[in-house]
């Protein structure tokens, strides 16, 4: 595949940078539909999915389902049904910011499964990382809000699956998993809204039920899968960390929920180390198998 040109790369980043903005509304509507996570989760899916299945038609991204798109399926519905849970027991702050811890475990999977050595660096990460996550745990220490913090963290083991599970993949690869992805979390939310916890159906749990099925996820995806065949791998993640930065202060203007001392100080940990952490990987050599598992 040839070069990237300059104007390609700045349209990339640009399109990461709306997409990661588009991602951060989440919180602020979820905590506003008055139905159960899983019932949100569901008709969010289902929307997304159609939604992504329009614009991969208008852009012309073929649709592939191979395997590596059916395992990013699994890891992609997961993600999305614990990040609602996780919105709905905990503040929208903690919620995004331990799913973006998924980085960490990316590394943590590379070191077990992959056999690959960690540096002082990648062990300073993963500690920071951890200790930043820790003081979450000292916030609001009721059953509900623990809970929720331990499935947000869920939701980041997901989303590095996801990650690891695309791989070097294809465009049409990545658009495939997504789709399925949230077509199973549709599969799984709608079954359960409809025979044990129906939603209360009203206009304004409708219009926003369709904000974040449309223009939370089903638009900014399609950015996601476009802007990843231009926009450098350590740009993405950068540009990402404005959907951690951004939730949680829609959800302070517009709900008024806002996070503890701990967790903003948590938060800080966790968003300056992995960005940070981030930089210097791509900076770095290739890593190095251990020589346990050959």
């Amino acid at each position: 595949m040839a070069e990237s040109t300059p104007r390609q790369k700045r349209i990339a980043m640009f399109q990461m940078l709306l997409c990661a903005s588009m991602w951060s509304i989440a919180g602020v509507f979820i905590k506003q539909i008055p139905w159960s996570a899983l019932s949100i989760a569901g008709w969010r899916g289902l929307i997304s999915a159609a939604a992504l299945f329009g614009c991969a038609k208008i852009t012309k991204i073929p649709v592939r389902v191979t395997r590596r798109s059916l395992i990013m399926a699994f890891f992609v519905g997961g993600t999305s049904l614990c990040f609602v849970i996780a919105n709905k027991l905990t503040t929208a702050a903690n919620a995004i910011v331990l799913q973006f811890t998924s980085p960490v475990f990316i590394l943590l999977y590379n070191v077990v499964f992959a056999h690959q050595k960690a540096s002082k660096t990648d062990i300073a990460a993963v500690t920071l990382t951890l200790g930043g996550v820790a003081l979450f745990f000292f916030d609001q220490l009721t059953p509900g809000y623990l809970i929720g913090n331990f499935v947000a963290i869920c939701a980041g083991v997901f989303c590095a699956g996801m990650y690891i599970a695309v791989g070097s993949g294809s465009e049409s690869e990545r658009m495939g998993g997504t789709i399925l992805g949230q077509s199973l979390t549709a599969v799984v939310g709608i079954t359960f809204s409809l025979f044990a916890a129906p939603p209360e159906i009203t206009g304004r749990a409708v219009l926003f039920i369709v904000i974040l099925g449309v223009f939370q996820l089903g638009i900014p995806y399609a950015l996601f899968v476009r802007s990843t065949r231009h926009c450098p791998p350590l740009a993405c993640n950068l540009l990402g960390v404005m959907e951690p930065l951004l939730n949680p202060v829609w959800v302070f203007l517009f709900d008024g929920e806002s996070p503890g001392v701990y967790a903003l100080v948590g938060a800080a940990v966790v968003i300056a180390t992995v960005t940070v952490w981030s930089v210097h990987q791509a900076k770095a050599p290739a890593p190095k198998k251990s020589s346990a598992g050959g």
